[in-house]
């Protein structure tokens, strides 16, 4: 399908799914309703167009007069508009990956990924020795920046589903036909609440996670496998997509997750996975009706049969259903133990419960060699074999949990235990080498330090209990269950002995035996500060014997990077630039101890939190820093957009994975930089974060300035996530968490994280040589083309509107002005880089897709402003805060990385 007709079939169906939405507005909201959005949205056009014209006084005295029913209605119409046209977006974007991919064009595909490794003389051989020790893995969080609630996402599938049928129906389809029911779903829509009324718990945020796992990567990742193991001749390529989880595990700055909470995140888990196998193992039962006299069987297969004791008459004669009744029966106890519930659907025998996975595995494998060797290869790649391969994937634990925790809390609980034990009166007192002595004669004491005689802070009480917790987890499900410690705001060495130290006291660090402990302990680097002290920090640590120990055991030393609270620290391209030589200086200080690197990128969806392409992103890292291991955090709005369909989630899957592969083993990536380039991205970015910090951290008045033109307090209403969202009461933007700094500034249009200081950064620089380095440099490119994306989605226009809602006057003009001076600055200097006459000039199918979206977006925009002023002057109204709570929600659908 051409460019033409791909827009013709995106427009057209944008038209079918709001010409339907319209009627339903019509007939469930009334006629006067209707009419109000199609005036606010005629109104919004015009004022776009021109905003000192009269449209712009129209559109205020429109939403001025708006009485509050009908401003809550608009809210939800214009968010409904939104999200139907993601829709229509979302569909255009699978065909024209199928086109591309279909025509080799794709290099975000594994034949396309191949093909380019191919031309540079690496060979498939090459690959798989890679992806044979390879990790992979998309980390699922409960960041809290998923304004949908999951009946809205529910609803929005099905109408996709009802619209991808019709086109696998093709000339069959009859849209008369199909518009009944599509109007169907939209009515359930339109009366459907698009915002929470109640806040989340965690035991929420555990099972929306845990849904995805099941619907989408319980299905697809072992699917992915399969695709690769075919397309490299290698069926026995060794699981390298390893999906985890931080939901259960997540502490750091969330009182609401503790022990028990750890424990029923790995409960609903392992009954989500244990009941797809028991569904499996069922619908095989009912398939593999080989009798005993017409087909041949292995002598394992007849052990396996008879020890099932299967009582049926029926089945006598039928050894490969007995066999899966007794594996059923064994899963079924194994669902009670580690589920804490029997399954859905009881067995007829008894059995015991599977020690592990792998014995689970083993008996699938005794009915598939059977089946292989003595009715062929047909039954090679076939259902039983996908069951094998999801069990290779997923094991009973269904996804990796992490664990984290913020360092203050280990260095009080350290000290604590270390008081009470009578070893030192004021751990917190000593220097970093007076801790690092004291924990590391500690690490090799067969002493433990805990006695449950004493009395100990209800902190430190709790975080034992997690960590037993945690130590019993593995016990029941293996080392694939926690992999990682996370340490949040890592600034020194003894911050992660400390977690070994924790580790200790329950058992998982050994002193006689460090390499065997079964959880690492990862510093995440967050600040400039601590990016900056990386280094030295990764060198001291793995200077102590117990650190290395465990890093020698795996052959990798696990590092994350945080990319929210750098950029909020100092500016989008700072941030980027000491992430880049950050992950340079580890990768050598690895090296140097003869480990690989893996790096634990802590992305959010903006592009003020590390988001954009995550191929493009892949491929930017530079060289040696991938090596075929890489994490990455996908969080709020992210999952269900990457991973809320099959398709699209294979697409985001192979994504990763081939970016992976084309990093470790491609040549022509970063053979261009050059120590000059260093230097010019190294000034660049102290100048970007002088500009930026001058304005967030030392402009009089700035803080009331943002609190009052963006509605930060109202996102504090949205009940999107069980934590808050400062870490203090403080009202210092030191102590506001990434993810409503950036979402504030979505909402109010300004996009201020993901491009602000650019421009004055490069202010009396040769713009043909940054252009030329936006050529050769693929960090660089993909900087700009994200930065690029960011303020296409950004309407100065509209930011002045908020700009409205300060109180004092002077002061909204003057930071205004700034950030619009910084603006102008900016914009033209992306257009010089990139050499276009507008931004997204260089990218059409993305400029027309946001430019398609934008009448949707704009008037909610306008009458979120005008329910804030409400509100603000004392209008204590519910259905303001409702209308306002709509907006937000359909202004964070329509721009889609909002968080």
């Amino acid at each position: 399908m051409n460019n033409l007709a791909a827009d013709d079939a995106l427009r057209d169906e944008v038209r079918l799914l709001g010409g339907l939405l319209g009627e339903v507005i019509r007939a469930e909201g009334g006629q006067a309703l209707f009419d109000q959005v199609e005036a606010v949205r005629q109104a919004s056009i015009a004022y776009h167009r021109d905003p000192a014209s009269h449209p712009g006084k129209r559109l205020e005295k429109l939403l001025t007069a708006l009485p509050v029913d009908q401003a809550a209605g608009l809210a939800h119409g214009f968010a409904l508009f939104s999200l139907l046209a993601n829709i229509a977006e979302d569909r255009a974007g699978r065909r024209r990956a199928r086109d591309q991919a279909e025509a080799g064009a794709r290099p975000d595909t594994p034949e396309g990924a191949l093909k380019r490794l191919a031309d540079q003389g690496v060979d498939r051989e090459a690959v798989r020795a890679l992806l044979d020790e390879a990790l992979i893995s998309p980390v699922l969080t409960a960041h809290p920046s998923e304004v949908r609630r999951k009946s809205v996402i529910d609803r929005i599938a099905a109408i996709s589903d009802l619209l991808d049928a019709c086109d696998r129906a093709g000339d069959a389809c009859d849209p008369a036909m199909l518009n009944e029911p599509l109007r169907r779903q939209i009515v359930i829509l339109w009366a459907t609440r698009l915002v929470r009324s109640q806040g989340l718990v965690v035991q929420d945020e555990i099972d929306t996670v845990v849904s995805f796992l099941d619907r989408i990567f319980l299905h697809v990742a072992p699917r992915q496998l399969a695709a690769w193991r075919r397309l490299l001749e290698a069926p026995d390529l060794q699981p390298f997509m390893r999906v985890g989880t931080w939901v259960g595990g997540d502490r750091d700055g969330n009182p609401n997750v503790d022990a028990a909470v750890l424990t029923a995140a790995f409960r609903t888990q392992a009954r989500a996975v244990l009941n797809f196998y028991l569904d499996e193992t069922h619908a095989l039962g009912a398939e593999l009706s080989l009798a005993a006299d017409l087909a041949q069987v292995s002598p394992e297969l007849t052990a396996l049969a008879d020890a099932a004791h299967d009582p049926s008459p029926h089945r006598a004669d039928e050894p490969y259903r007995r066999a899966l009744t007794g594996i059923y029966a064994r899963l079924a106890a194994t669902h009670e133990t580690l589920g804490g519930a029997p399954p859905p659907r009881r067995a007829v025998v008894e059995g015991e419960p599977y020690p592990s996975p792998d014995a689970f595995k083993a008996d699938l494998r005794v009915l598939h060699d059977s089946l292989v060797a003595h009715n062929g290869a047909v039954f090679a790649d076939d259902r039983l074999n996908d069951l094998i391969t999801a069990v290779e994937v997923f094991g009973f634990h269904m996804a990796t949990l992490d664990l984290r925790q913020n360092s203050d809390v280990h260095e009080r609980v350290v000290a604590d235990l270390l008081k009470v034990a009578d070893v030192c009166p004021d751990y917190a007192a000593l220097d970093e080498e007076g801790r690092l002595a004291l924990l590391a004669a500690e690490l090799a004491s067969p002493r433990l330090l805990f006695s449950a005689y004493a009395d100990y802070a209800p902190e430190t009480l709790k975080e034992r209990a997690i960590l037993q917790a945690a130590a019993q987890a593995l016990a029941a499900f293996g080392p694939q269950a926690i992999r990682t410690h996370i340490v949040s705001k890592t600034d020194a060495a003894s911050d992660l002995l400390e977690v070994y130290l924790l580790l200790k006291e329950v058992g998982l660090y050994r002193p006689e035996d460090p390499a065997a402990c079964p959880v690492q302990a990862v510093p995440l680097f967050e600040t400039i500060e601590d990016l900056r002290a990386a280094r030295p920090t990764l060198e001291r640590l793995l200077r102590e014997p117990s650190a290395l120990a465990v890093a020698q055991a795996r052959g990798v030393q696990e590092v994350m990077i945080g990319y929210s609270d750098s950029n909020k620290d100092g500016s989008y391209l700072t941030s980027g630039w000491e992430l880049h030589e950050a992950s340079r200086a580890l990768v050598e200080v690895t090296r140097a101890h003869g480990l690989r690197l893996q790096l634990f990128h802590g992305r959010g969806g903006t592009v003020g939190r590390g988001g954009g392409s995550a191929f493009a992103g892949v491929l930017a890292q530079p060289d040696g820093t991938v090596q075929g291991r890489i994490r990455t955090t996908e969080q709020g709005e992210v999952i269900a957009n990457k991973y809320g369909e099959p398709e699209i989630a294979l697409r985001n899957l192979d994504a990763l994975t081939c970016g992976a592969v084309l990093a470790s083993l491609g040549t022509g990536r970063d053979q261009s930089f050059t120590a000059e380039h260093g230097r010019m991205l190294s000034n660049l970015s102290a100048r970007s974060m002088a500009a930026y910090r001058k304005l967030v951290y030392e402009t009089e008045g700035f803080v009331d300035y943002y609190r009052a033109a963006t509605p930060i307090a109202e996102i504090a209403d949205l009940k999107i996530g069980s934590r808050p969202s400062s870490r203090t009461a403080s009202p210092r933007i030191e102590d506001l968490r990434a993810i409503p700094w950036v979402f504030s500034w979505s909402q109010s249009r300004v996009m201020l994280p993901g491009w602000f200081g650019f421009g004055s950064a490069v202010q009396g620089c040769d713009m043909d040589e940054l252009k030329a380095m936006a050529e050769a440099w693929p960090f660089f490119k993909t900087l700009v083309q994200n930065m690029e994306m960011v303020m296409a989605k950004a309407d100065m226009t509209i930011a002045r509107r908020y700009a409205t809602l300060v109180p004092d006057a002077s002061l909204a003009a003057r930071i205004y002005g700034e950030i619009k001076a910084e603006w102008d600055r900016t914009h033209a200097a992306v257009l010089a880089v990139t050499g276009h006459d507008k931004l997204l000039g260089g990218q059409p199918e993305l400029d027309r897709l946001i430019r398609l979206r934008m009448p949707y977006v704009e008037p909610l925009n306008h009458v979120q402003i005008e329910l804030i002023r409400r509100r603000r002057a004392g209008d204590d109204d519910p259905r303001v805060r409702e209308g306002i709570l709509l907006a937000i929600n359909g202004v964070a659908a329509g721009l889609r990385n909002s968080g």
